[in-house]
């Protein structure tokens, strides 16, 4: 929500290390809007986000997930506090900058207070479609993989909870010609289905 910086740079950083949690506030008082402002309702509003967008949908399903009807987390960066301290991982040690070191106790707290693999619970989860790319070097495949079976175990989905793995993509998805294409078109009709515009 604050990544492009476009109420300048102190709105920006008051986005992260300890006030990241103001983006996924952010994000949940805009769904909040459009409910109360009636362009949308609970039941017909779908969310998407990719890697660090993959964050912030786990983060608001696990803070509000009556709020949406679907969510479609691409290759998300959800384990957060354990992908932190691994410093052999090709984006770690420069993205202390953003999230925090999980080596100092205070930043620990904030990381583990909103990282939507910590924070599973028996929740009402909406219909999700989670991705991951077996080749991907900076969110390992890993890390939807686990965070789907710890979902799928705790949680009390109201719809279904898929993972899709591309073994053959990386972090941008799948390859050749037509496979953005491809990937879009299973994106919208998980959508639509969870919607329940297809019937």
């Amino acid at each position: 929500m604050r990544g492009g910086g476009e109420l300048g740079r102190a709105w920006h950083d008051a986005g992260k290390l300890a006030a990241k949690p103001n983006t996924f506030g952010d994000f949940i008082r805009a769904a909040e809007f459009l409910v109360q402002r009636g362009d949308t309702s609970a039941e017909r509003l779908a969310i998407q986000g990719g890697s660090a967008g993959g964050l912030l949908v786990g983060a608001v399903v696990n803070a509000r997930p009556e709020l949406f009807a679907a969510a479609v987390a691409e290759v998300p960066f959800v384990d957060v506090v354990n992908t932190m301290r691994d410093a052999s991982l090709p984006l770690t040690a420069a993205e202390w900058e953003e999230w925090g070191n999980p080596e100092v106790a205070e930043q620990l707290a904030v990381m583990a207070g909103y990282s939507p693999y910590d924070n599973v619970g028996p929740r009402p989860y909406p219909s999700m479609l989670v991705t991951a790319g077996f080749n991907d070097p900076r969110v390992g495949y890993w890390e939807p993989a686990k965070w789907v079976a710890r979902m799928r175990a705790e949680g009390r989905g109201r719809g279904p909870l898929l993972l899709r793995t591309e073994m053959g993509a990386g972090h941008s998805g799948a390859t050749g010609r037509y496979g953005a294409l491809d990937d879009q078109a299973w994106v919208h009709a998980f959508v639509l289905h969870a919607l329940g515009i297809d019937r």
